[in-house]
């Protein structure tokens, strides 16, 4: 049986302990040979600080680790460098203190590993001083690991004193890796986002970004391939544990947890953490986002109003992906950068990407977090409840539909921050998709945007939504745009093309029309 390595990011323990290991070393000396800086986003639980341990027991010569991986083809040297990991993750930063402790901390090893006689006061200080006795005592230009470079800034988002000193503070200290160039081999920072890039590593502009490059795309995650390589006895007994065929065992997984693309044109990688605990639990279940409950985000977007019915989103630029300015967040970049949002097409005529979730687990998981906001506790809707909603839905019930969903939408509380009728919008898609429905946002057709989609298996469902209009003019576009057309070759199902209006002065369903 496989062991897997589920919460375990020490490349020693994994190599000594007998866990499965996808081999990730050919990468890492492509970069140590082909480069000096770089810098590597990718979403939490994705493998960075596992990649990062990886490198230093790389650059620390431990060959006997390496055996029958495929750098121990390629390194002929074995050097031996001394190493200087930081990791900014694993804590909060809601006072200055916060980091002040941590890189104090840090910097005291350090300076007791090398011998560091003059302690200086400023941190950037004491990192050069760190950098140039390490090389002194060992004779070798010293590594530089830092891993979640910028949390203490993601922490603070909405606080501008805070997010300030720690900019200011990481910046003078990640410049002396630019400094202090003639004594170092290597330097790799990574982090879940792009935000602050620009401003921290202002003193740093020599860092290479790797996170969209179509060489590293694999570097963390893993792929179809590597899955059916190293895993495929742990899905196998997946399968048999689930009374499923193989290849049934590897549908489900890639619905689950696959989907991530991290360029234009590249395929999709699994979550190494959802996958490994699934097929270690031997279930199905939505894990990622049990470890990475995006409180700060969710909240962030009720701040910005941004309609979930873009969560979808077409015609999005490269610079929106890459964005890197704190003060001006996108919505659209954050959500990409930490994972909830990934490329699903690439136009290269007019080099635009078409964004959408990674896979069923994140959308589940997202759509969870959304509905703690936008939908009442259940014990205060009981008459709503989400099975009366899809049983209506199941058996055609369209009109019940429509009449529980108006009184459902008369008894949410609509007095919170944000544009209300935008509000209302976003709690109708939340809700549609917890039912649970086969639900589509913004369908894509030949002639336009369904506005939402509803599959069952007897019934197909276009609505389209208007703001202070008749509901005949809902009705009218999806009639003379063709929204039906796609649904009506099949056979066995039911269409209703439903047009329904939101009242603005009233901030509640005011009518419906239904055909």
């Amino acid at each position: 049986m496989l062991k897997y390595p589920i919460g375990v990011q020490t490349f020693e323990e994994i190599r000594t302990g007998g866990y499965v290991y996808v081999d990730k070393t050919e990468y890492v000396f492509r970069l140590a040979d082909e480069g000096k800086y770089y810098f590597l986003s990718r979403p939490r639980r994705f493998g960075k600080s596992l990649l990062l341990s990886t490198m230093e027991a790389y650059f620390r010569g431990r060959k006997e680790l390496f055996g029958g991986l495929a750098v121990e083809g390629l390194e002929k040297e074995w050097k031996v460098h001394p190493v200087l990991r930081l990791d900014l993750g694993g804590a909060s930063y809601n006072t200055r203190e916060d980091l002040d402790n941590k890189l104090s901390q840090v910097l005291a090893e350090w300076e007791a590993l090398y011998g560091v006689k003059n302690v200086y006061q400023t941190f950037a200080t004491r990192f050069d001083e760190v950098i140039t006795c390490a090389a002194r005592r060992t004779g070798c230009k010293v590594v530089v690991l830092v891993d979640e470079y910028e949390k203490p800034i993601v922490d603070n988002l909405g606080n501008k004193e805070l997010r300030d000193y720690f900019r200011s503070t990481l910046q003078g200290f990640y410049s002396v890796i630019k400094t202090q160039d003639d004594k170092i081999r290597f330097g790799f920072l990574t982090g879940v986002s792009r935000i602050g890039h620009m401003s921290i590593f202002s003193g740093l502009n020599n860092l290479r970004d790797i996170s969209m490059s179509r060489k590293y795309a694999s570097i963390c995650g893993i792929s179809e391939k590597e899955l059916k390589e190293y895993l495929n006895e742990g899905v196998c007994e997946m399968a048999a544990a689930h009374g499923l065929d193989t290849e049934d065992c590897y549908n489900r997984l890639k619905q689950l947890y696959d989907g991530y693309r991290f360029c234009s044109e590249c395929t999709g990688m699994y979550n190494p953490y959802s996958l490994l605990t699934a097929l270690a639990d031997r279930e199905f279940g939505e894990y990622w986002y049990a470890t990475a409950t995006p409180s700060f985000l969710v909240s962030y977007l009720m701040r910005e109003n941004l309609s979930l019915n873009e969560l979808t989103l077409d015609h999005v630029r490269p610079q929106i992906l890459t964005g890197t300015n704190a003060e001006h967040i996108s919505p659209v970049t954050l959500l990409y950068q930490t994972g909830y949002l990934t490329i699903k097409e690439y136009f290269r005529d007019t080099d635009e990407y078409l964004l959408g979730y990674p896979n069923k687990e994140v959308e589940n998981g997202f759509t969870e977090s959304l509905a703690q906001l936008y939908i009442p506790k259940e014990e205060e809707v009981s008459e709503f409840s989400v099975n009366r909603f899809a049983k209506d839905l199941r058996e055609g019930d369209i009109d019940m539909f429509l009449q529980r969903l108006k009184a459902f939408m008369a008894d949410n509380d609509y007095q919170v921050q944000g544009k209300a009728e935008l509000y209302m919008q976003n709690t109708m898609y939340v809700f549609l998709k917890l039912l649970g429905q086969r639900v589509e946002v913004e369908r894509h057709t030949s002639n336009g945007r369904i506005d939402i989609l509803i599959q069952t298996e007897k019934y197909v469902y276009v609505i389209e939504l208007k703001r202070d209009k008749d509901p005949d003019n809902a009705l009218d576009q999806i009639v003379s745009r063709g929204y039906e057309w796609p649904f009506i070759a099949e056979k066995g199902r039911k269409i209703f093309k439903i047009g329904i209006n939101f009242s603005t002065a009233t901030r509640r369903i005011e009518g419906w029309k239904v055909e």
